[in-house]
């Protein structure tokens, strides 16, 4: 299978940090966290992934050679974006990656966790049968004014979805993990081919309500977008690896 690994965001809620680390490279004990991602994507069986780059480009490229040496998998291809073109709209000008494809992974390398992404596939494949289109890791969020809040059925199908609402109706909270199926492109806008930046999470989720499935994650998952969400995912991931080491 594959997987976009979306890594190209600029870092703002992490500055000064990411005035000189891309926040993909940002450190969790000892490990960058684009590392830490392509090894948990490895271990799930992810053979091929597409990352796209453009803040601090250099800085991931170098990376990646290293990595390369050093790890047999997964295959890692890099796309430079000059200009950003959304989570939405690197999926769309990527598109060719995926080609062939029955189900892929899209998921957002600002994301701490252990989740276990065969178990989140295997269930898409049952959500499928279902006309399901799009699997989407959700976790309760502590605070759901800062997500995308989602409205599901009694069997797991998102029926709504708000990027960020004003007033949640909920706390069941998109935490950037997808599975795919190939029909996605069917739900991008039509406009898409000569569209400027735009937004998964604004301009395509609520158009796959009634047509996608959410997976509750009960791992570990952290943004580390901010420094104070930066220093407690360390802490935590910290006492996750110390509990897993004295077991």
């Amino acid at each position: 299978m594959k997987a976009y690994l979306l890594a190209a965001g600029l870092g703002t809620r992490l500055r000064p940090y990411t005035d000189t680390t891309p926040k993909c490279l940002m450190p969790i004990c000892g490990r960058p966290l684009l590392e830490i991602w392509l090894d948990l994507l490895a271990a799930h069986g992810i053979d091929h992934v597409l990352i796209n780059l453009h803040h601090h480009a250099g800085k991931v490229r170098n990376f990646l050679e290293r990595y390369r040496r050093d790890h047999r998998l997964p295959r890692v291809e890099a796309v430079y974006e000059p200009v950003l073109l959304g989570s939405a709209g690197t999926l769309w000008a990527n598109r060719d990656f995926v080609a062939g494809q029955d189900d892929f992974l899209v998921v957002y390398a600002d994301n701490l966790t252990r989740v276990n992404l065969t178990k989140m596939i295997d269930r898409h494949r049952g959500f499928r049968s279902m006309d399901g289109v799009l699997t989407m890791g959700v976790f309760r969020a502590p605070d759901p004014s800062a997500c995308g809040i989602v409205t599901c059925d009694r069997q797991d199908r998102i029926v709504a979805f708000v990027e960020k609402p004003r007033r949640p109706q909920g706390n069941l909270a998109n935490g950037g993990i997808y599975v795919a199926a190939s029909r996605l492109w069917e739900h991008f806008p039509s406009h898409a081919e000569n569209s400027g930046p735009f937004d998964f999470g604004h301009h395509v989720l609520p158009k796959l309500a009634g047509k996608m499935f959410a997976y509750k994650i009960d791992e570990f998952l952290m943004d580390i977008g901010t420094p104070e969400n930066w220093a407690l995912a360390r802490q935590e991931w910290k006492a996750l690896e110390n509990r897993s080491t004295n077991r």
